[in-house]
């Protein structure tokens, strides 16, 4: 393992991938991943799935035997994807057995064209979890509004979530109250705490995206000051509001039944800007108990030429609070740019999964 990845787990951040395919698990890929860059989890997507399948021959037979079957599209689709999470979570039990349940974790995501609709999201989110059956999945689930009940539910349910699309800091709040809400449902239901796993995934670079375009279009000198300055200040202050809540006698109480916390996970964390450093939002944004899922690239780079120098997160509150503030002040309206962020994210989500769904029409035709 590379010094810098193994700074990174000495200070306490759980490095996760963000992909997955049949051909990096048939060929021994995440297993080597785990045993050489201490990967501790996988997160996937419909973009990265519909990448995967259009890739090589390492879905044939699968396609082959759906395609016989007859199956419907989403029938297949399913199909596909519960049976690549079922691997990776198998590849990540040892992970799973020797952290006690917290790392080891593989996500797979609800149908993002749900993301609006809290029943039909429920009972998504139960289907797969019963479907994968394995003790070490993580359930996407989106923090919409219609997303926030949802989690409760099936945490309240004993399962385990992976809370997706947290932009801004007031959704992240109402996330972690959703999240205590559902395991004070399961404490009074009598289920094990200390088996419910949840984190909350903070998507960062799109943050700098959206700012960063909003800053050119001002102009001046002090708004393109501000450029790429928005996002790693953002997710310091959610963090900030994390320390708040599991602080709580809220908190504590289930705490001392058995719970464990919500972990922050920095979500989208592969730069954008080429003008940026491509392991930004991996350096900046290092403190104990979080998670870091990244793309091979982002990964490979901070093994390489990371700059990981210790807590980049809990002593910088302050200057966080100030860039901010400036944002503000130039004329930056942050619950636009959140509110835009949640709209885009969703119908990308959604874009992605019709992606899907056409990849693997194109597959099943060619296997028939």
């Amino acid at each position: 393992m590379s010094e810098n990845l193994s700074k990174l787990t000495k200070f306490g951040v759980s490095i996760w991938l963000d992909d997955i395919s049949r051909e990096r698990l048939r060929t021994g890929n995440l297993a080597a991943l785990i045993r050489e860059k201490n990967v501790t989890g996988v997160t996937s997507n419909p973009t990265i799935f519909a990448s995967a399948l259009s890739k090589g021959d390492a879905y044939d037979t699968q396609l082959h035997d759906l395609a016989v079957r007859k199956v419907s599209v989403d029938e297949a689709v399913r199909a596909i994807t519960t049976f690549d999470i079922r691997w990776a979570a198998d590849v990540l039990r040892p992970v799973y057995d020797a952290t006690s349940g917290v790392d080891g974790r593989v996500s797979i995501e609800v149908d993002p064209r749900l993301a609006r609709e809290t029943e039909a999201t429920i009972a998504e989110a139960r289907a797969l979890w019963w479907l994968v059956d394995r003790e070490n999945l993580f359930i996407k689930i989106p923090a919409t509004v219609e997303g926030l009940p949802a989690i409760t539910a099936a945490i309240a349910e004993g399962i385990s979530v992976n809370v997706t699309l947290i932009f801004s800091l007031e959704r992240y709040r109402a996330v972690m109250d959703a999240w205590l809400d559902g395991l004070e449902q399961a404490k009074a239901k009598g289920l094990d705490l200390s088996k419910i796993e949840s984190v909350a995934s903070f998507f960062v670079s799109r943050v700098d995206s959206e700012i960063d375009a909003r800053l050119d279009k001002i102009g001046t000198p002090e708004a393109l000051e501000l450029k790429g300055k928005a996002a790693v200040a953002n997710a310091r202050l959610a963090y900030a509001a994390f320390e708040e809540v599991v602080n709580t006698p809220r908190w504590q109480e289930l705490r001392a039944a058995g719970a464990r916390p919500q972990r922050p996970l920095w979500a989208s964390t592969g730069t954008k800007n080429p003008d940026y450093p491509d392991t930004l939002y991996v350096d900046e944004l290092v403190t104990a108990g979080t998670v870091n899922t990244m793309p091979e690239k982002t990964l490979n780079a901070v093994a390489d030429h990371g700059r990981i120098s210790g807590d980049t997160i809990r002593p910088f509150y302050e200057a966080a609070w100030n860039a901010m503030a400036a944002l503000k002040n130039i004329g930056i309206d942050y619950d636009d740019v959140v509110r835009a962020l949640e709209d885009e994210g969703v119908d990308k989500f959604a874009v992605s999964w019709n992606e899907l769904l056409e990849t693997v029409t194109t597959e099943l035709g060619k296997a028939r």
